[in-house]
C-alpha cells in the first residue's frame, strides 16, 4: 500500500461503527449497543460544531484512522488558542503507511487555516509507539494528565489524613506509637 492511497474526509454518520473499533481503547467501557450511540452523538456533535471536527483517513475505501480535532484554550489558565488532536489513531492494519502523519497534517492544516500557532495532541500513556510518534513530530511534553473515579481519590484522601491532636497540628504522641506498634506487629506476622 503506498502512502498516496491515503485519501482524507470529514466524519459521516455512517462512520460511527467503525470509530467505536478505532477508538475502543478510549471510549468508556458500555455495552456494543452504547458505545455505538454514544459515537454516534460525538459524530453528531462534531458535524454540528463550528471549532470541532473529525477527520477520517481512508486506505483504499476502508477507514484506516482517524482524529478528533477541535480548537479551544491551552488551559483554562492560558486562554492561547490550540488546535487539539484528540485521540489521533490508526488501525494496526494500516500503520506505516502515512495515515498517521496525514491525520496530523490535517490538524496542522487545521491550526493554519484558523491562525492558530499551536498544534497539541497526547496518547494513551501505556503506547509507546505513539509517544515516539509525536516526539518525531515535534510536540514535547506539557503535562501530565492523571485520571481516577472520584471516589478512589476521595478514599485516598481519607486515608492519608493524618490524625490532629488539639495542639501544634501534630498527631498525638500515643497515635503515633499505637501506628508504629501496629506496624510492628504485622511485620513480626510475616
Amino acid at each position: 500500500m503506498s502512502r498516496s492511497g491515503v485519501v482524507l474526509r470529514e466524519v459521516r454518520p455512517e462512520d460511527a461503527p467503525d470509530l467505536v473499533r478505532l477508538w475502543e481503547e478510549v471510549v468508556p467501557r458500555a455495552s456494543a449497543e452504547q458505545m455505538l450511540v454514544d459515537m454516534e452523538l460525538v459524530v453528531d456533535q462534531s458535524l454540528a460544531s463550528a471549532r470541532d471536527r473529525i477527520v477520517v483517513a481512508e486506505c483504499d475505501g476502508r477507514l484506516a484512522g482517524a482524529v478528533y480535532l477541535r480548537v479551544g484554550p491551552m488551559s483554562p489558565l492560558h486562554v492561547e488558542p490550540v488546535v487539539q488532536a484528540v485521540s489521533p489513531h490508526v488501525l494496526p492494519e494500516f500503520r506505516r503507511h502515512g495515515v498517521g502523519r496525514a491525520l496530523m497534517d490535517a490538524a496542522v492544516a487545521h491550526a493554519e487555516e484558523k491562525g492558530i500557532g499551536h498544534v497539541a495532541s497526547a496518547s494513551l500513556s501505556a503506547s509507546r509507539e505513539a509517544h515516539r510518534f509525536l516526539a518525531r513530530l515535534a510536540l514535547a511534553p506539557q503535562a501530565v494528565l492523571r485520571v481516577a473515579p472520584t471516589q478512589v481519590v476521595r478514599a485516598k484522601l481519607s486515608s492519608r489524613r493524618p490524625a490532629r491532636s488539639q495542639t501544634g497540628g501534630r498527631p498525638a504522641l500515643g497515635q503515633v506509637l499505637a501506628a508504629r506498634r501496629s506496624q510492628r506487629r504485622q511485620r513480626d506476622l510475616v
